[in-house]
């Protein structure tokens, strides 16, 4: 199915170039875009994620079946796009470009029990994405799911070679998504579990945890092994995992699953 045709690419290319620069302003852009993509290189499902700041994401567009739009879009949008590698990338932000997902997730990512216990319920075998940045601060994250198996480096040169046409096409018809923030800005039980990440990491544990012991809960969620987390704040790998055994007694936890548990149900509670 994911045979590479990449040879054929410069054959039929432009057409399609075309198609997409006609359906600039329309309803049928995202669906263009996404054809096109395919013929350069196959893949399983497409989602185009808006990210401004630390607001929770807007789902552009995407072309999940409705049996697997609610763990790829639904669940996400509930909470767990705060431990997101491409979510936080886009925070940071990162320069604008295709990415794999594995070269922006922390050294331990698929250890971590944001991958086990969500991330791996979607089945893919791989994820890469554009990330364009958008005026008023905005970004589109525009990713490519695989399911089968992951692109080759062929397939990945040739779609990043896209990554000038992708990023006008997105600046053109996307030049006011940052304004659908304000609009989507809601006060309700839903908007407080999508705060900021800053601060929904920051008040995990608030009143339990220590200021650094919340910093290491924070990048342990992220899925940073202990080597990882003391460079990032400066200590010692083995005084990081002091401080992981502290959190769990305090938590009266004795897992990072419990400690991902937790974590969600912070971002479920709407009395935190």
């Amino acid at each position: 199915m994911f045979a590479d045709r990449t040879a054929r690419v410069s054959v039929s290319l432009w057409p399609m170039a075309g198609a997409v620069v006609a359906a600039l302003d329309s309803p049928d852009l995202p669906r263009s875009l996404a054809d096109l993509l395919r013929h350069v290189a196959p893949f399983t499902y497409t989602v185009m994620f808006g990210y401004k700041g630390t607001s929770p994401p807007l789902d552009v567009y995407d072309d999940f079946p409705p049996g697997k739009r609610k763990i790829f879009v639904t669940d996400y949008q509930a909470g767990p796009y705060l431990l997101d590698p491409f979510f936080l990338a886009a925070t940071q932000p990162v320069a604008p470009g295709l990415y794999r997902l594995r070269d922006l997730a922390p050294d331990r990512f698929y250890q971590g029990e944001y991958y086990r216990n969500y991330y791996a319920q979607t089945g893919l075998a791989e994820e890469i994405a554009y990330f364009v940045d958008l005026p008023g601060k905005a970004s589109l994250v525009l990713s490519l799911m695989r399911a089968e198996k992951p692109f080759t480096q062929k397939e990945y040169t040739a779609l990043q070679a896209l990554v000038p046409f992708v990023a006008a096409i997105a600046k053109r018809h996307w030049a006011g998504l940052s304004r659908q923030f304000r609009k989507t800005a809601e006060p309700t039980v839903a908007g407080r579990q999508r705060r900021a990440i800053a601060y929904e990491l920051g008040r995990f544990g608030d009143g339990i945890l220590t200021p650094r012991e919340r910093e290491v809960a924070e990048f342990t969620l992220k899925g940073h092994s202990a080597e990882s987390t003391g460079e990032v704040l400066g200590i010692a790998a083995g005084t990081v995992r002091i401080h992981r055994r502290n959190i769990y007694a305090k938590l009266n936890i004795n897992s990072q699953g419990e400690l991902f548990s937790r974590f969600l149900g912070t971002l479920m509670d709407p009395a935190g």
